[in-house]
């Protein structure tokens, strides 16, 4: 067993521990995502009435008519909102976009799919390729949302283990590559949807908002990023975490003892899962086989639609940019491209035995997000007074107008915004919070300086990720530790900051490489959006 760190020998607290500590004690002061909102809902309430008596009015620019800001504690307001409340929560637009393909990746996670893709990428990987390969199904594990915190790094430990590597090399690097790039991946996700919804909803009431966002619109962002980010996790991996832990002399053997006990438990649902082997059986191979075959069919037949001559998914001139049927369609194909493959999978497996286990499946999904339902409920209140109220269009054009007097307007306002999404990331860790937050404010302000909201979206991804993988507030983290303890019984808080430092520093550096290339070519982001409003 390895010695104790003298700092947990003799009761004083390291560095990294004192400032962990610190981020913890403020990040512990913050009420939680509803009540959160629900205090910013009564600001705006408050502020917007005293605006509203004061005569406030603001003019956007390239509008036509200048905006009256209304008060919440006013008649018309008190009308307003009670005749509205069940149409600002259903009128939520990530509502319309993530349920469905909640549906869709319930039906391909609960069967069992995923899952056999994971541990079909971890077997089949020589062993020179792990580290790249926990990189590859860290940083496309978002698929699966917070599930990946849970499945894929103990299931890296596995394979690194029986390849003769370090264990906890693969533990701490999935984990690492699943949280730092967790607002990106190959494929289109629940959290395009989100966050598209949530851009789209706050954009509404400018006079030129720019390109409609829409789960595509950062694609080609994610997809570069997505590939930088496997290759630098792989690397990190390989020649910075795995040498140090042979040189502290962390142990590859689990302890024989109990691991010490933690004084914070994850949130519920977050408890470890079970030990999954990273070989298939023949069952298993059989139905990933059919269920890719099936995936193979249905993204044909949608292509060989899409481009027929008179195909009805074509726009009236003939093409699918900047808006057509087929990109107003994404979220359709992404639900078949999800529920076909994983109900044949089901099917071969026995996992979905009959058609009366369909809508079980789908539902268990929808059950494991009902903490977000709930939280949508108070979201949609929230914006729906920015818009109505016309406070984040005063926001804005103040905020516009006080970077152009400081001459931060281009770039470098962008690394701006960057860094603030990285430091609230570390004490606001819902993703469709704290972008619900930060768009209401930022969106329309760097609209009214001439930026794209799906550029904004895609630099928020930057910052919404790669600092979550410090904090304590992360459930998954205190889950980490504990999977981590097994090999090192006296390992804390201040262990796993320390290893995962590396993976936050160089993701966030090439992750705004990345954004700047996009920038500085001026590189469409996604299908019909790019870096600038076109005036």
């Amino acid at each position: 067993m390895t010695t104790p760190p003298t700092a947990l020998r003799t009761g004083r607290r390291s560095l990294p521990d004192r400032l962990l500590g610190g981020v913890e004690r403020i990040g512990n002061k913050l009420p939680d995502p509803f009540m959160l909102f629900l205090f910013l809902f009564l600001a705006v309430a408050v502020v917007s009435t005293a605006m509203a008596w004061a005569n406030v009015v603001v003019t956007v620019p390239g509008a036509t008519e200048e905006t009256v800001i209304k008060g919440f504690f006013t008649a018309e307001g008190l009308s307003w909102f009670t005749t509205t409340l069940g149409a600002n929560y259903l009128g939520f637009p990530p509502l319309a976009t993530v349920l469905p393909i909640l549906l869709a990746v319930g039906v391909a996670e609960k069967s069992g799919l995923l899952s056999a893709l994971i541990r079909k990428a971890f077997g089949s990987a020589p062993r020179w390729a792990l580290p790249y390969a926990v990189g590859f199904v860290g940083v496309t594990g978002s698929i699966m949302s917070d599930a990946a915190f849970v499945v894929i790094p103990p299931l890296a430990a596995l394979v690194f283990k029986a390849a003769g590597r370090h264990p906890v090399a693969g533990l701490l690097g999935g984990f690492a590559a699943a949280g730092a790039g967790y607002s990106t991946s190959m494929l289109v996700t629940s959290l395009d949807a989100l966050f598209s919804g949530i851009t789209t909803a706050v954009t509404e009431n400018l006079p030129n908002p720019g390109a409609a966002v829409n789960p595509l619109s950062n694609y080609f962002f994610n997809f570069v990023s997505s590939f930088v980010l496997i290759l630098l996790a792989g690397f990190i991996i390989d020649k910075i975490l795995e040498p140090r832990l042979a040189r502290q002399g962390v142990p590859t053997e689990e302890s024989a003892g109990d691991a010490v006990g933690i004084d914070r438990q994850p949130e519920t649902g977050t408890a470890p899962a079970p030990a999954l082997s990273s070989v298939l059986t023949g069952v298993e191979r059989r139905g990933v086989r059919w269920a890719v075959l099936a995936g193979v069919v249905v993204a044909g037949a949608i292509l060989v639609g899409a481009l027929l001559p008179d195909s009805p998914w074509r726009n009236e001139d003939g093409g699918f940019l900047p808006k057509s049927p087929l990109l107003s369609s994404i979220v359709f194909i992404v639900f078949v491209l999800f529920t076909v493959p994983g109900l044949v999978y089901g099917k071969i497996t026995g996992t979905i035995a009959s058609g009366k286990d369909i809508p079980l499946v789908m539902g268990a999904s929808l059950k494991d997000m009902s903490g977000f339902l709930v939280l949508a409920f108070i979201l949609g209140q929230f914006i729906a007074l920015f818009n109505w109220s016309g406070i984040g269009n005063w926001i804005a054009v103040a905020g516009a107008s006080g970077l152009e007097s400081i001459g931060l307007t281009g770039y470098p306002a962008i690394l701006g915004f960057i860094l603030l999404a990285s430091v609230l990331n570390l004490f606001i860790i819902s993703g469709s919070a704290m972008w619900t937050l930060m768009a209401s404010v930022f969106v329309p302000m760097f609209a009214l300086i001439g930026f794209e909201p799906a550029f904004i979206q895609g630099a928020f991804r930057v910052g919404d990720s790669a600092t979550q993988i410090l904090t304590p507030l992360n459930p998954y983290m205190i889950v980490l530790l504990t999977m981590l303890r097994k090999y090192e019984p006296q390992a804390g808080l201040g262990t796993v900051i320390a290893r995962m430092l590396p993976f936050t520093v160089l993701f966030w550096l090439a992750w705004v490489a990345v954004l700047t290339v996009f920038f500085v070519f001026d590189l469409p982001l996604g299908p019909g959006n790019g870096i600038y409003i076109d005036r």
